[in-house]
């Protein structure tokens, strides 16, 4: 596999602002440059920051910068890592950082500045990334678009009149445009695979609780919510997953150990696959002929790789799953506001939070502990199907989202018509947010393009715990159909 179209004389090729050809590699590439000494820390993290002045007045991708603990960092001296020196950016929730505001993209949680680093963020660190911003997100992670009040919205480099999707969204348009290749991101009910799939990137969710939450959670939305990243390459995000995962000291529970590396995967056969075929959504949306074409090329180029693909999906009882997954993120929801508000000396008050998120509390509030209890069952239950399913199958594909991206708007969460706001969210999140709640691993890939000249994405869901199978076969597809080398025209093209 190539990932560098660049001269193997790049050493010398530098600008003022930093490493010429930093945006022809992977974050594996970089690093290998820095332990080659072909480029400096310092040279690549200018480069970064170069290009996310150049390009994030028109994406506003990047909402927090961090120049200084990224030069701090570089002064102390980096540990020895699979990233050295690789420049990377925060998502403004999921992971704390000493002393740098994180707001969850809320006005309630404006200037709130954490005291310690999450585990993740430690790790991160230790891995060699040189952090230096945040990224953009809907209030509190609640919406698959980007467009918080706070902030403003985040616009596909491919489109900007177009969602980047969230709610990771900042972190896919930061790496889609080339400003770094890959950035942390998180994913509650599809957030790192829909943006992906909106900004032509590789998104990996992994299994529940591959990835620590703590030290300040054992979980999220009641064990639906991971971290992990977007990424142009699958070897990156496997890379990052080995350098990530791993139980923390005090979790409540933890993915089951893989055999051994992630990045070990990549590029080993995968053998001849036993892959389910569905482009028809649990939750009854509509989905558009593009979309189920991109599913559908998928399975045919998964065929002349030699792998077995029929058409089959586990059967769940989706509405009582809706009904029970609105109740968690809702007493979530309402946890994380009540807690702001005490810390403040406050009431909450509509004001203080956008529409959907209000609408989101006042759920929690009116549900009791026994409607909790009860959802947890469901959510259960329903995993258990999905296990089920995969003991029959290896993989089920799926299109990524029922439509290509949204125009900006749509998915407003101040936005009035909340019918049209819901519609969207439905189709959004239809094919992704089952595997929150049953804790599968899903990947979205980026094998399909819309007429219009937008990115659609392509899920394929594993069985719990084997990211493995999916790196091997997200690297055969890489490897069949590369996509790392196709970018937006520009940022600021309108293309």
């Amino acid at each position: 596999m190539g990932y560098s179209t660049a001269s193997r004389t790049i050493g010398r090729e530098k600008t003022m602002s930093g490493f010429k050809d930093f945006e022809q590699y992977d974050g594996l590439g970089l690093a290998a440059l820095v332990r080659r000494r072909e480029v400096k820390p310092a040279e690549l993290l200018d480069a970064a920051i170069g290009l996310v002045e150049e390009r994030n007045p028109a994406l506003n991708a990047v909402i927090c910068r961090m120049d200084a603990q990224a030069r701090a960092a570089l002064a102390a001296g980096l540990p020895a890592g699979p990233f050295t020196g690789v420049p990377y950016l925060l998502k403004d929730l999921g992971a704390f950082y000493t002393g740098v505001p994180t707001s969850f993209g809320s006005r309630l949680y404006a200037g709130y500045v954490p005291d310690h680093d999450s585990e993740l963020t430690a790790r991160l660190k230790r891995a060699g990334l040189v952090i230096f911003g945040r990224t953009n997100t809907p209030e509190v992670g609640l919406a698959p678009s980007t467009e918080p009040r706070l902030f403003g919205p985040t616009r596909n480099p491919w489109n900007l009149g177009h969602s980047a999707g969230g709610s990771s969204g900042g972190a896919a348009a930061a790496v889609a445009s080339g400003m770094l290749p890959m950035a942390h991101a998180t994913d509650g009910g599809g957030s790192i695979r829909i943006p992906a799939s909106c900004c032509g990137l590789f998104g990996l969710k992994p299994t529940r609780a591959r990835n620590p939450l703590g030290p300040d959670a054992g979980e999220g939305w009641g064990g639906a919510a991971v971290a992990h990243a977007v990424t142009r390459t699958v070897r990156d995000s496997a890379a990052l997953l080995d350098a990530t995962s791993g139980p923390d000291v005090g979790d409540p529970y933890w993915a089951p150990p893989p055999a051994g590396r992630f990045l070990d995967e990549v590029g080993r056969d995968p053998g001849r696959l036993r892959i389910a075929l569905t482009t028809t959504p649990w939750n009854g949306q509509p989905v558009d002929p593009e979309c189920a074409e991109a599913a559908t090329a998928a399975a045919k180029l998964c065929q002349s790789l030699g792998h077995h693909v029929e058409e089959a999906r586990p059967e769940i009882d989706a509405a009582a799953l809706g009904l029970a997954v609105r109740t968690i993120i809702g007493a979530n929801v309402r946890a994380l506001l009540d807690a702001r508000a005490a810390a403040l000396g406050r009431s909450l008050a509509p004001s203080d939070v956008e529409t959907v998120t209000w609408t989101m509390a006042q759920i929690g509030a009116s549900a009791t502990a026994a409607d909790y209890a009860r959802s947890i069952g469901v959510v259960h239950r329903t995993g258990r199907a999905v296990a089920r399913f995969f003991t029959r199958y290896d993989i089920l594909l799926s299109p990524t989202m029922c439509q290509p991206p949204f125009p900006l708007g749509v998915l407003d969460m101040s936005n009035p018509g909340q019918d049209a706001y819901l519609a969207a969210v439905l189709a959004s999140v239809a094919f992704t947010s089952l595997f929150n709640s049953s804790g599968n691993p899903a990947m979205s890939v980026p094998l399909a393009w819309s007429r219009g000249g937008l990115p659609i994405g392509v899920q394929f869901a594993g069985r719990f715990g084997d990211e493995a199978t999916l790196f091997r076969l997200g690297a055969q597809l890489e490897t069949a159909q590369p996509w790392s080398g196709r970018r937006p025209a520009g940022a600021g093209s309108g293309r």
